[in-house]
């Protein structure tokens, strides 16, 4: 009995091994290109029935997560219209896409010695979250996350948003 389970192993193992051989075999080997492409099917293309993704709208009573998409979008507009982008025109930007400039920090744009940030960072509370973008050169990235204990988004100096 113990031979014929082995057997039967050993048969199983050959049998696997030879189809993967000629998979293999079959993968590698150069198969003549056809002369005529194809017949069209009669269903239509996927990416050719999808219409496209609709633009990100402002949420007044939805969460951080649900407005990421809408800052994200606003930012990104910003960004790419305007090759010297400031603290005050992203935070402008936002009040005009409608978020509360109450809500809002930002960081300086320049540093101690009167120089450019390398980067800025800019932030909106809603409700126990925050919207965090950073905007340094041309790339731009933000996330989620939860306000600190303080209430604000932020860590470090800000500047006042009073204009």
């Amino acid at each position: 009995m113990m031979g014929r389970t082995r057997t039967r192993a050993g048969v199983a193992g050959t049998l696997a091994l030879a189809v993967s051989v000629a998979l293999l075999t079959g993968c590698s080997s150069q198969a003549p290109s056809p002369s005529r492409p194809p017949a069209p099917t009669s269903a239509a293309s996927p990416s050719a029935t999808l219409a496209p993704a609709p633009a990100p709208t402002y949420a007044p009573d939805g969460t951080a997560q649900a407005n990421k998409a809408y800052f994200d979008s606003i930012n990104q507009a910003l960004i790419t219209a305007n090759n010297s982008v400031t603290g005050k025109s992203i935070i402008d930007s936002l009040v005009a896409a409608g978020f509360d400039k109450s809500k809002m920090q930002l960081t300086p744009d320049k540093t101690s010695i009167n120089v450019n940030a390398d980067s800025v960072l800019f932030s909106v509370r809603i409700g126990d979250s925050c919207l965090l973008g950073q905007h340094s050169g041309a790339e731009y990235v933000s996330s989620v996350q939860k306000a600190l204990q303080s209430g604000a988004c932020l860590i470090g100096q800000t500047r006042p948003i009073d204009w």
